[in-house]
């Protein structure tokens, strides 16, 4: 039976995914193309035929969070991405730093999973990285009251404590302080959220 027109986007979707939970819970360098097709479901042979190298399926796994488990993460948090207002991006904050986020390491953001690994990878990753941090500053600045003082660097002083807040979280082994590392990164983006005037 031949296959479908849309197979071959189908199984490239399976191995951006088997990729992108793979190097959330074990690490780009502790990942091989073997592990990334068996838990795809699929033969080393097909890796080829859509990927170079396992640098272009990592950019490719780090793109792939905004439109896919990032948007149904924002669907579940009931987060108008397109035209959001402020209580979205409390909402969307209340959502990012919580213990739930957290403890989802196969589903973890990107942002906050790869980070060390994204540092020490070529262009391509960075710049996946790069539009993905861009997308969370632009839903933060769209929420942002208009007009706001310095509506762009606020956006990206909450993406800060957004990212910033977890990737201690994630790294520090006290339960007790991780909570309250995101608890205080938290207050204070929903204070910056909230204000009428620029804090510094």
């Amino acid at each position: 039976m031949p296959y479908g027109p849309d197979h071959k986007s189908k199984t490239r979707a399976r191995i951006v995914e088997a990729a992108r939970v793979l190097f959330n819970r074990h690490g780009y360098d502790n990942v091989t193309i073997d592990m990334v097709m068996e838990a795809a479901s699929l033969t080393r042979g097909g890796f080829y035929g859509h990927f170079r190298n396992k640098e272009e399926l990592f950019g490719a796994a780090v793109s792939s969070f905004l439109m896919g488990r990032g948007a149904r993460w924002r669907s579940q948090a009931g987060v108008n991405a397109m035209d959001p207002a402020v209580e979205d991006a409390a909402s969307m904050l209340r959502t990012y730093l919580s213990s739930e986020h957290l403890g989802d390491l196969e589903g973890q953001c990107p942002l906050i999973a790869l980070p060390s690994d994204v540092g020490r990878a070529g262009q391509g990753v960075r710049e996946a990285y790069s539009q993905l941090l861009l997308a969370m500053i632009g839903l933060y600045e769209r929420a942002l009251p208009d007009p706001t003082p310095d509506r762009r660097g606020r956006a990206m002083a909450l993406a800060a404590l957004s990212v910033g807040g977890m990737v201690l979280a994630r790294t520090i082994p006290d339960p007790a302080l991780a909570g309250d590392v995101r608890d205080a990164a938290l207050d204070h983006a929903l204070g910056l959220l909230s204000s009428n005037q620029t804090q510094r």
